[in-house]
């Protein structure tokens, strides 16, 4: 078993105990050389639960090496502690990562875009969205107006990711 002794100012003992500082790098190298039983059992003294049955002797290294840094040098911020525990609670309830938050804009933003070798802006209001002095009920219906073609006008304005990148020439002309 490692001692990493009392953190601090004064360091960790070494694993023999004689009271020797010891380096927290030589103390997380040394778990290579440790056994599946010890690392285990190390596991259940640094996390206070049996480990997963089935983890592997890799696993239960770096996750042994990764407590021990924790008590050595502190662990994550408080802020991201709480963006952890966010997100295992959207888990918990929806249980579908997969879907990419909706992207929510609201009036007063600006949105611009370049096309046809000038700059558009279209601002966003209560009621749909204002350009060139005229309110449209969809992004889509404006990127059509501009381009002449049908377009997925949150793709358009760069709002979500499409499949294919998408850059601009100095015409305006979309690459797809």
């Amino acid at each position: 078993m490692l001692d990493i002794g009392k953190c601090g100012s004064t360091g960790p003992s070494d694993a023999a105990g004689n009271g020797r500082k010891s380096d927290p790098s030589e103390l997380i190298a040394k778990l290579q050389t440790r056994s599946l039983t010890e690392l285990r059992a190390e596991w259940r003294r640094l996390y206070r639960v049996h480990p997963p049955k089935r983890l592997s002797h890799d696993l239960l290294e770096l996750s042994v090496a990764w407590k021990l840094q924790e008590k050595l040098f502190g662990g994550h911020s408080a802020s991201l502690n709480r963006q952890i525990a966010e997100l295992a609670r959207t888990i918990e309830t929806k249980s579908d990562l997969a879907k990419t938050r909706a992207v929510t804009i609201k009036p007063g933003a600006r949105l611009l875009r370049s096309w046809g070798g000038e700059t558009h802006e279209v601002v966003v209001v209560e009621d749909g969205f204002l350009w060139k002095g005229r309110t449209w009920r969809s992004l889509s219906a404006i990127a059509r107006e501009m381009t002449g073609t049908r377009w997925s006008g949150p793709r358009f304005f760069g709002l979500v990711n499409g499949r294919a990148s998408m850059s601009s020439d100095a015409n305006g002309e979309a690459d797809a």
